[in-house]
């Protein structure tokens, strides 16, 4: 697995990215060559499964019963990348694979991670009747690690049912579908309970979302999956994993009703745009502040001109510690902050600038995915 040893934020510029040296190997969950890389208006919002009342009265279906339902959605995604053979000839060759599930069966839509397809100069998807078929990328977030894809030929396809995760609770019980390792092992079947909510990862895409945690078991090859409540329902998108040597049971997925904005911009206009205050941090400040006994918080590197935060006062050197209420402590936590605004919401920045503390009013700019 490709490794990353704390992995902060996401410039919210330029993406440039300071490194963290707090936290411990997450990779995310997809084969890359060979090595495991760690890695509405669509779909219904109707359970896939008739409901069935248990004792209490809530819908329960069982585990055989919803791979059933949602398994023909789930579809492996193939990154082809061009490679120099043995012989000094060059050619595409599959670069990795992952998982992905149809979210509109008439227009031949499918979700899946931004690291699944990055790089890709062809992608194909298999489809659960053995189909395998060319896919074009809609549009695809690093900032969020999502992507859509598309296949021209929507005979007999099935869309998941799309769940509300903003309503999940700990312990409820959870299935993950997802090709792990692979067409060989596709639309495997995994199940667990939401182990936790509102967890963070210092790591690029992850880190712009409060993340669902399951111990239903995720490997390589399960990013872009689904992972589903037991009324048939999507509520995450399976796309990481912690791989330190002793843990087991914690994958990480990103909420359905949290990614549903961003997927849908990438279907209508091929681009996500996330509100900005066009500035640039890094993390390497952390260590320093903490020795020093400095305020934690996103350091600003470089500010744009005439930007929103450079038209509020905000310079280089200075120390975000809280947009509005919400508390950040570095440049993910930033990113997360930001993301709960639309581009053109006024926000409360507090910053500290030599040792003073300093509230100022911005006025929310815009970045877009295709926007480095």
């Amino acid at each position: 697995m490709r490794k990353f040893v704390a992995i902060a934020g996401i410039s919210l510029v330029s993406a440039i990215v300071g490194s963290l040296t707090t936290v411990a190997a997450i990779p995310h969950i997809y084969p890359n060559s060979g090595n495991a890389a760690l890695s509405s208006t669509l779909g219904s919002t109707k359970p896939v499964l008739p409901v069935s009342s248990a004792a209490s009265g809530a819908a329960n279906f069982p585990v055989a019963e919803i791979a059933k339902a949602v398994g023909p959605a789930v579809v492996g995604v193939s990154n082809f990348q061009t490679s120099r053979g043995f012989a000094g000839n060059s050619g595409l060759q599959e670069a990795g694979s992952g998982s992905g599930f149809i979210i509109d069966a008439k227009k031949g839509y499918i979700v899946t991670n931004n690291h699944v397809i990055e790089g890709a100069q062809k992608i194909t998807v298999s489809l659960s009747d053995g189909r395998n078929l060319d896919a074009k990328l809609v549009g695809a977030d690093a900032r969020t690690d999502l992507a859509v894809l598309q296949i021209a030929d929507t005979s007999n396809l099935t869309a998941v049912s799309l769940g509300d995760s903003s309503k999940l609770v700990v312990g409820e019980p959870v299935v993950a579908i997802g090709n792990p390792g692979g067409n060989n092992f596709a639309r495997s079947v995994t199940t667990g309970v939401v182990s936790a909510t509102n967890r963070t990862l210092n790591l690029q895409g992850e880190s712009s979302f409060n993340l669902i945690q399951t111990d239903a078991a995720i490997n390589p090859g399960n990013s872009g999956g689904p992972l589903v409540n037991y009324q048939g329902q999507v509520i995450g998108i399976t796309s990481a994993k912690y791989a330190l040597q002793g843990f087991e049971g914690m994958g990480f997925a990103i909420p359905m009703s949290d990614a549903m904005p961003t997927i849908q911009q990438l279907i209508n206009s091929g681009v996500a745009k996330h509100p900005a205050l066009l500035v640039s941090v890094n993390d390497e400040y952390l260590s320093y502040a903490q020795a020093n006994n400095k305020p934690l918080g996103a350091y600003i590197i470089d500010v744009v001109a005439n930007g929103p935060a450079a038209k509020a006062g905000i310079a280089k050197g200075d120390v975000i510690t809280k947009i509005n209420d919400g508390q950040v402590q570095n440049s993910s936590d930033l990113v997360r902050e930001l993301y709960k605004y639309n581009v053109g919401d006024k926000v409360k920045v507090t910053f500290v600038r030599d040792g003073q503390t300093h509230e100022v009013d911005v006025t929310l700019g815009e970045i877009t995915s295709n926007q480095r």
